[in-house]
């Protein structure tokens, strides 16, 4: 069975920091590309993140880019986002979503998503 499950999300203080990750169970990751999409409320999912696990390029929506990087662990089959200098707009729920080609912004062309975890940033 395929499955992502995503971990680590919860509350901080704007200026903070969390680490996200996503494991992949049921396939491997090594030729897939990996994407965190954000939705937060009232608002469209959005891509903020991007990386291909063959060879760990990435992609960063301007939104995020010198406060979030994202890195791989392919022999954990995981994926991480670590999220710094967080603002209460990066409030929303994160989902990682995969792939089997290369990188895409576009939330219809990935295949496996999974359940979400919410961030929140607030004082």
């Amino acid at each position: 069975q395929v499955q992502l499950v995503e971990s680590g999300g919860g509350l901080v203080q704007p200026g903070g920091s969390l680490r996200l990750s996503c494991a992949a169970s049921g396939f491997n990751l090594d030729y897939y590309a990996i994407a965190w999409f954000r939705q937060a409320p009232g608002k469209e999912r959005e891509g903020v993140s991007f990386i291909m696990m063959s060879d760990g390029a990435t992609y960063y929506a301007d939104s995020v880019k010198g406060r979030f990087t994202i890195s791989r662990d392919n022999a954990k089959n995981t994926v991480y986002l670590q999220m710094n200098s967080l603002k209460p707009e990066d409030t929303a729920i994160y989902y990682c979503a995969g792939r089997d080609w290369d990188i895409s912004t576009l939330e219809y062309e990935y295949d496996y998503w999974g359940q979400g975890t919410q961030v929140t940033v607030s004082s």
